[in-house]
């Protein structure tokens, strides 16, 4: 398939387009968020820059939306063409839990994409017909040495999104070894005067931060409100041990021997002591992680279940605008019996 699609949310794009198809992805000049192309990534050539201009002659089988302003850029920019849609909710509600409706609620012109069961329990999707993708990410091997007595942790904008993403708990284990935080806005850190065992890594490529990351004894996961991290599913794949707060989606992925996985924060940090203490047992919990990450957001499932997913899409679609279509008829023919 041809599919229109938004560079978004560039960790979750980066398995998307491992799929057998051609992906393009609007790209304007000023490289903004509605147009920033491939934006510098190593993706494959099936994934086409184009002009918002050159939308409208463009062979586009659907439209694979992120947010919802996307919507009306779609309709403008294929001038109105009925293409099916899928719309992917990253995210879990942030009010009127757990009575959230979906702003997508009550729709019969595309279908919406979880990412996690959890977002799709959460949200009130009324009549939109819905279904639930399971992150899937490119394996990065198991890359995990663990030689440094140091936790790692990937959070972006942790100054601005605070308690949603755990950031007031990271001093919690920088209390038993220092803790390095890579990451979009980490430079901020200092703002909340947690003092140096605390330390920005800055936003860094992926390739050299896994790499950086795996030399750390174990992942912290501290998040509270937010759908499963991709960060630590990459941590997981790279058989990293994982310090994972339980909530959300999270224990759907983490088994309790792939490190920790617990609410109380205090036992998450009595296992990082544990692990601090005997590598070899962070060397086996790492493998449990690697396991189950392997087995639950492996590429390959990933991709498999866009495809089946897709291919619902396009011919729901074909079915619903055929029927249309017949009863358009139908109602004509009756007309003119009169």
């Amino acid at each position: 398939m041809r599919i229109l699609v938004w560079h978004v949310h560039g960790g979750w794009m980066d398995a998307f387009v491992r799929g057998q198809h051609q992906y393009l992805v609007p790209t304007n000049a000023a490289r903004d968020a509605d147009g920033l192309g491939r934006g510098g990534r190593d993706w494959p050539d099936s994934v086409l820059e184009i002009a918002p201009e050159d939308v409208a002659d463009a062979e586009v089988d659907v439209v694979v939306l992120q947010r919802t302003e996307e919507l009306a850029a779609a309709e403008r920019l294929l001038a109105g063409r009925d293409v099916p849609i899928v719309f992917v909710e990253h995210n879990a509600p942030r009010t009127d839990v757990p009575n959230s409706r979906h702003p997508l609620r009550d729709r019969d012109d595309l279908r919406i994409a979880h990412v996690t069961h959890w977002n799709a329990l959460m949200w009130d999707c009324g009549t939109t017909p819905t279904t639930v993708v399971e992150h899937g990410v490119v394996d990065p091997g198991p890359l995990w040495t663990g030689t440094l007595e140091r936790f790692g942790v990937v959070i972006n904008e942790p100054v601005r999104r605070g308690r949603v993403v755990g950031t007031d708990l990271l001093p919690r284990f920088a209390t038993e070894a220092p803790v390095d935080l890579w990451g979009i806005g980490t430079e901020r850190i200092g703002e909340l005067g947690f003092g140096d065992r605390v330390v920005a890594q800055g936003d860094v490529p992926s390739d050299p931060m896994h790499r950086a990351l795996a030399e750390r004894r174990a992942y912290v996961h501290p998040n509270r409100w937010t759908s499963l991290g991709l960060s630590l599913i990459e941590a997981m794949h790279m058989a990293m041990p994982v310090l994972v707060l339980a909530t959300t989606d999270a224990p759907r992925t983490v088994p309790a021997d792939a490190g920790a996985i617990a609410t109380d924060v205090e036992e998450l940090v009595r296992a990082s002591r544990l692990l601090l203490d005997d590598p070899d047992e962070a060397r086996r919990r790492g493998a449990v992680a690697r396991e189950a990450a392997l087995e639950r957001h492996g590429l390959a499932r990933f991709t498999a279940d866009w495809d089946d997913l897709l291919d619902r899409a396009v011919s729901d679609h074909r079915n619903a605008r055929s029927a249309r279509r017949n009863g358009a008829t139908a109602v004509a023919l009756e007309g003119s019996a009169r």
